[in-house]
């Protein structure tokens, strides 16, 4: 899943943005961080498929039998009975990192894209929506957008280090990694109204990490050619430039008290996904 899962590849911002968020409710995203990153080592080590397919499964199946002698899987279970986080949600997450193993992966069309990334990330936004506290459908949707995006912009960075790893999500060419940054600019769009649906107590966390994690899309966009993309190395956010994205997450906070727009009125891109899977069974 480009190496890793929602909050396992922006670990460094969901660090920085969950600065702001009470320490119990860090404590739970905690929880759930901790579970997405014991699948993604599964997935992500060296060691042969054959092994890597046996360790998921034992894994995936301890978690389905309720397994309590796993710590992980005991807590997991946890914050799903206390903020109903229905147990598909979690299998969709378990698919999206299982599909990874294998000697080569690759993507054909946008809706295996957009799939994928809710698989590994807009899942994960949806849990951390709940353990928020957020109950309304279309800002639940909302998160689910934020989560993909997320997972786009991260596969527009990773390119060349997927590359290396048998991973193929999109091609390795500056128009196709631009246009997957602008796709996911759409995402990011759709998140930003329901977050006032946020209790306001979170509110401000989960515009930091939106904020800082899209500059590395606005970053790599600059870079304006392959060559220079390539040359540049990983992108990241420096603490510099996130202090300046934290000041302007500000001015999205307030935007969000002086626009009035209903979020109801958002038309979530979720049409390919609902192909195949169905949201509603999972809000």
């Amino acid at each position: 899943m480009s190496g890793k899962s929602y909050l396992s590849v922006y670990a460094r911002s969901f660090s920085w943005a969950g600065f702001f968020l009470p320490r119990e409710t860090l404590k739970k995203c905690s929880v759930l961080y901790d579970f997405c990153r014991v699948a993604d080592n599964i997935a992500d080590d060296k060691n042969e498929i054959e092994v890597k397919e046996k360790k998921f499964a034992e894994f995936e199946n301890d978690f389905n039998q309720k397994k309590f002698d796993n710590l992980i899987i005991k807590n997991m279970w946890g914050i799903m009975e206390e903020f109903n986080i229905s147990i598909k949600i979690v299998q969709d997450l378990l698919a999206g990192i299982k599909s990874d193993i294998k000697e080569r992966v690759e993507l054909n069309s946008k809706k295996d894209l957009l799939i994928y990334s809710y698989r590994v990330a807009g899942t994960v936004g949806l849990m951390m929506a709940k353990i928020l506290n957020v109950t309304k459908k279309n800002s639940l949707k909302s998160a689910i957008d934020l989560g993909i995006a997320m997972q786009l912009t991260n596969i527009s960075r990773d390119v060349l280090e997927d590359s290396k790893n048998n991973r193929f999500y999109i091609e390795e060419n500056f128009e196709k990694i631009s246009s997957t940054i602008n796709l996911a600019n759409r995402y990011y769009q759709d998140s930003f109204y329901a977050i006032k649906s946020i209790p306001i107590s979170f509110r401000f966390s989960i515009l930091v990490a939106r904020r800082v994690y899209r500059k590395i899309g606005y970053k790599i966009l600059k870079k304006k050619t392959l060559a220079n993309y390539q040359r540049s190395g990983k992108i990241y956010v420096s603490n510099i430039e996130k202090i300046l994205e934290t000041f302007l997450s500000i001015l999205d906070l307030i935007s969000l008290y002086l626009i009035n727009k209903n979020e109801d009125q958002i038309q979530h891109d979720h049409i390919l996904i609902n192909e195949e899977i169905n949201l509603n069974e999972r809000i």
